[in-house]
């Protein structure tokens, strides 16, 4: 793995935009050039003495020198924003509670049961039933409050 020396000696990273830049022209990189690209998840990715790096994982560790001990959130929930600003470490719960819901139908943290709908959170890989409501939207207000509760600053109602 690398270290943040051996990193900074390589490439440039720009706080304000969140993007790399080659600083050596090496086998075929030339100085200057933005590096990273967009894998099928979304998350932005490049090559480092022949290992790939997530980009925002290259950002923490250029910045503060060292490897985030957990995992890194995107506070915005936007993959390719790797401004620092919108950086912070996280739990795996903390990330996911972070995580906008993706699809139509039902808002997050709610499910269809029967006639009534069924608000449900998930804290540390354990899933917990919130009750049963008439209407989604109260349903998807009683998820809300327990995750606000749960995940504070990392909590994310979409």
């Amino acid at each position: 793995m690398i270290d943040a020396d051996t990193l900074r000696s390589l490439v440039d990273y720009d706080s304000d935009t969140g993007v790399f830049t080659s600083r050596a022209g090496r086998r075929g990189v030339t100085r200057g050039r933005t590096l990273g690209r967009a894998d099928v998840t979304g998350y932005f990715r490049f090559m480092v003495k022949g290992r790939q790096y997530l980009v925002h994982r290259l950002a923490w560790l250029y910045v503060y020198g060292e490897w985030p001990a957990n995992e890194i959130d995107h506070i915005d929930g936007d993959k390719g924003n790797n401004r620092i600003c919108n950086l912070r470490e996280a739990t795996r719960s903390q990330n996911c509670a972070n995580r906008r819901k993706i699809g139509v139908g039902l808002p997050k943290g709610v499910q269809r049961n029967a006639n009534r709908f069924q608000a449900v959170i998930t804290v540390n890989g354990k899933r917990k039933c919130l009750g049963s409501y008439l209407s989604p939207e109260e349903a998807h207000a009683a998820y809300c409050a327990a995750a606000q509760n749960e995940f504070g600053a990392y909590h994310c109602a979409g």
